[in-house]
């Protein structure tokens, strides 16, 4: 793919979004803006497969603007293509999900403008090629998506949600800025060519790598960065959302894996184990807080964190296989990481479409007052128990795969000499298992609280199935989630230009093997087949069924019918959400969650209500931002005072401000 068609189709988006302006008021501004934003995404998708899969040389490009010195500079190589097929997916279906989604808007024009402009600025930033054009880019993206993020801005969640998701976009690319002021050094070359062929010493590596993860991740969300997502994620519109999780999210790791693997040099092992660890934890947290939601779409953006720690473990692990040398270690690590980043945009995009759909339909988002809408919306509950089971890494699905090759890196870090990581990595390890685990509950609890049993609110009783738009953009990500999780192989031979170039080995190719099997290392050791595994669950169910129907009893019983244990008709005598999350939060309440519960019990002869209540409390405000808020409070309070002081006083200031510059000028000397 010409960088030169990539910039033609990032400026039609950029077009599209000032088309917008104009005739978003009109009936068919949404189709048109949509419309649009779906054959542009869908060139840059062609082009970009194009690239990937044909191995094509790097290509560049240069524009006499940016910085007066050194203009412009664009370049897609293999990993730009990468995740330019991961933003041009997301945004081709988020799309198609907008053309019915988008028609219920109230103030469409508060999104139309700023929908194009996202997916341009995303793709900007994965073609960027020098330090200028990267920043102002990502600065773009996050006000463009700011923009969506406030647009319903009545809701006063919604505006908070805004303001701390500006602060920590500021904060990181303010991170970034320094980080690329590093890899500059002196000469102020800002070209990523030449951050390329400069050397850098281990303490300025450390310093560059150390802003960068700090400045990626906040937007990629690993913890404790993370607390703007689960507020910004859930108060967008529900194809905006899915962009958000997943693909934006992506953007940042790419942010990462473009200066940590590309621009800085060879890493030191123990920088690997530093982002791995990160990476554990992040997995940890992110599915304990996402147990404790009662808010649907909050749970998934709770989630996209544990996904994005499950990257990081990659990353981390593929960055210590490297530093060591160990090349066909640090391909597989790398490319199980890349393959959840596809698998995360995939399934996640799919579950913030069924969750929009759920909202659309009821007006709820919280998962107390939905339940039995299985029965109403069949459509929308088959799609998301598919997206449920993929992110629980169940096989046959895609998410199973890249999760079982993370696990695969893990299991040959005992090659690695040092002994940091000999004891670190098993302990991510089992981070990742014991998160594994929990999303399998998290997500038993999020479909069936919201689509099983009976309808808890009147707004789940007349809930109905969205239309075609959106049933077509969520079978179409079912669709991709069963094929790459049965022919894994392609995707991964796809992705052998990216770690080729990155960590200078690649996965042995999986393509032709017998039955389509998956060998990450050798036959011996470990090896997965999708489609036998699919092909014996369609055969044993329909066995078992055969049997059944053959051998069962026709004779007509009458007995008691089973009540699930409960012997009310009332849907207030269900499982919900909180019974589902009780005992884990027994168990972490008190260490991870700061849980306060609130119990109102009337006394015997009483005819009032009781009265029980939960609250959690993300440790990371307490531990971090908390205190920080307080300090700039107080600090902002002690100089708005210097505004409203004598004359005399003011010169007292200068006259000492003179005095401590003229010491620290004699002390300079």
């Amino acid at each position: 793919m010409p960088a030169v068609a990539g910039l033609a189709c990032v400026a039609a988006l950029f077009a599209i979004g000032l088309v917008a302006v104009a005739i978003g008021r009109s009936r068919a501004g949404t189709t048109v803006v949509y419309g649009a934003s779906l054959l542009v995404s869908a060139i840059v998708l062609l082009f970009a497969l194009t690239h990937l899969i044909l191995a094509s040389p790097p290509a560049s490009v240069t524009l006499p603007l940016g910085l007066p010195w050194i203009g412009a500079h664009f370049r897609i190589d293999a990993l730009a293509a990468f995740f330019l097929i991961i933003v041009n997916l997301g945004g081709a279906i988020a799309s198609i999900y907008a053309l019915g989604y988008g028609a219920h808007e109230a103030s469409p024009l508060r999104v139309l403008p700023f929908y194009p402009a996202f997916l341009g600025a995303m793709n900007l930033v994965v073609l960027a090629d020098d330090a200028f054009v990267f920043l102002l880019s990502w600065e773009f993206m996050s006000l463009v998506s700011w923009g969506m993020v406030v647009a319903h801005h009545r809701v006063a969640a919604n505006v908070r949600a805004g303001y701390i998701y500006l602060v920590m976009a500021s904060f990181g690319t303010l991170c970034l800025f320094l980080a690329f002021g590093v890899l500059a050094g002196t000469g102020g070359q800002y070209s990523f060519a030449a951050m390329r062929a400069g050397q850098l010493t281990p303490a300025l590596a450390l310093i560059a790598g150390t802003l960068t993860l700090i400045g990626a991740g906040s937007k990629a969300g690993i913890v404790p960065l993370h607390v703007w997502l689960p507020l910004a994620h859930p108060a967008a519109p529900g194809h905006v959302s899915a962009l958000l999780s997943g693909v934006m999210t992506k953007v940042g790791v790419y942010g990462f894996i473009r200066v940590v693997f590309d621009l800085i040099g060879e890493p030191t092992p123990y920088a690997g184990l530093i982002v791995a660890a990160i990476g554990g934890i992040t997995a940890a947290l992110g599915v304990l807080y996402a147990l404790m939601q009662h808010d649907l779409k909050r749970l998934l953006a709770y989630h996209t964190v544990e996904n994005i720690g499950i990257i990081f473990i990659g990353l981390g692990l593929a960055l210590a296989f490297r530093a060591n040398g160990i090349e066909w270690a640090a391909a597989l690590a790398l490319a199980a990481a890349l393959f959840h980043v596809f698998n995360h945009s995939v399934f996640k995009s799919l579950l913030f479409f069924g969750a929009g759909s759920v909202l659309m339909a009821t007006g709820e988002r919280d998962m107390e007052h939905l339940g039995g809408l299985i029965h109403r919306m069949p459509h929308t509950a088959f799609a998301f128990l598919i997206g449920c089971m993929a992110i629980s890494a169940l096989p046959p699905l895609n998410g199973f795969v890249s999760e079982w090759l993370t696990f695969q890196a893990i299991l040959v870090s005992p090659q690695l000499p040092q002994w940091g990581l000999k004891l670190v990595i098993p302990a991510v390890g089992a981070l990742l298992a014991l998160s594994a685990a929990l999303a399998a509950a998290c997500f038993v609890k999020a479909f069936g609280v919201t689509f099983l049993g009976r309808a808890r609110s009147n707004a789940a009783q007349a809930a109905h199935e969205v239309d075609q738009f959106q049933r077509v953009a969520m079978f179409v990500l079912v669709t991709l989630c069963i094929l790459a999780g049965i022919f894994p192989g392609f995707v991964i031979d796809a992705l052998a230009p990216v770690t080729r170039a990155l960590v200078g080995g690649t996965m042995p190719q999986q393509a032709f093997l017998p039955w389509l099997s998956v060998v990450p290392i050798v036959a011996s050791r470990s090896s997965y087949n999708g489609l036998l595994i699919l092909l014996f669950l369609v055969g044993s169910a329909t066995l078992t069924a055969a049997i059944i129907h053959r051998f069962a009893t026709r004779a007509t019983r009458r007995s008691p019918i089973w009540d699930c244990g409960f012997p009310l008709a009332s849907p207030v005598a269900q499982y919900t959400s909180s019974s589902f999350a009780m005992p884990i939060r027994r168990v972490f309440g008190a260490s991870v969650f700061r849980v306060r519960e609130q119990l109102d019990m009337p006394p015997p002869g009483a005819m009032r209500a009781g009265h029980f209540q939960v609250r959690v409390f993300d440790p990371a405000w307490f531990a971090i931002y908390g205190p920080i808020a307080r300090s700039v409070r107080s600090t902002g309070i002690f100089l708005n005072r210097i505004q409203f002081l004598t004359i005399r006083s003011y010169l007292t200031l200068v006259f000492g401000a003179l005095v401590v510059l003229l010491l620290v000028v004699a002390a300079w000397r």
